[in-house]
């Protein structure tokens, strides 16, 4: 009887989780036009998560118009909303070099890290993929660490701390390129998600951010 209700509650999950992967989908909208994420004022918009029991809003605050995140616990903020076919642009900087992310293609239940594809954010390392939570890509299907890690193509062309990147993401269809301050650094082919939330990583760093927008695609 144990093993029993271990296998059902075990099939319950997996159909509960299908069913939010679903709804996600389902809910996701291919923007019009540019649509400002961050308003500069407050977090309107925007979900919290963490990892484990702490406050999911320690990490993050706003001032003078611009979100900051001090990196400890990890966690995210994401958009209430789900989007497909966009580019997401974040203007960022370091305050002090560390780790983190816009995660795309983003899908429930939240925790760290869920089921979304990771745009790295990290220091000197901005370009790279990392495929969370189960995402695939052409060549790479996410069982080990190397299938779940796409390297940039090139040199790093972030710029120093304490200096505001652009970083761009363009997600068309299966598709997504990273842009850094003008230069496309990756392409991950063939994703497996391909709409959901887009979030941005607490990992590590004290970062700030001043603009959040996405826009149709180039050419749409």
């Amino acid at each position: 009887m144990k093993n029993l209700k271990i296998i059902l509650g075990c099939g319950l999950s997996l159909l509960f989780a299908a069913a939010a992967f679903a709804q996600d989908q389902d809910k996701a909208i291919t923007p019009p036009a540019r649509i400002e994420l961050f308003n500069g004022k407050d977090f309107t918009g925007w979900q919290f998560a963490t990892k484990g029991d702490g406050d999911p809003k320690a990490p993050w605050s706003v001032a003078d118009g611009v979100i900051k995140c001090t990196g400890k616990p990890n966690g995210y903020i994401r958009t209430e909303q789900a989007y497909r076919d966009y580019k997401v642009t974040v203007e960022w900087r370091f305050t002090k070099a560390g780790n983190t992310g816009v995660l795309v293609h983003m899908h429930l239940p939240d925790k760290v890290w869920p089921l979304c594809i990771e745009c790295q954010g990290q220091h000197d390392k901005q370009g790279d993929f990392w495929l969370q939570g189960g995402a695939k890509c052409k060549d790479h299907d996410g069982t080990t660490r190397e299938k779940r890690y796409l390297p940039m193509r090139g040199p790093s062309q972030e710029k120093p701390v304490g200096e505001w990147n652009t970083y761009e993401a363009i997600c068309s269809g299966n598709t997504i390129k990273i842009i850094v301050n003008g230069t496309l650094m990756n392409e991950a082919d063939d994703c497996s998600v391909t709409s959901g939330f887009i979030g941005l990583q607490s990992e590590g760093a004290e970062m700030e951010v001043r603009k959040v927008f996405i826009e149709p695609l180039p050419g749409g």
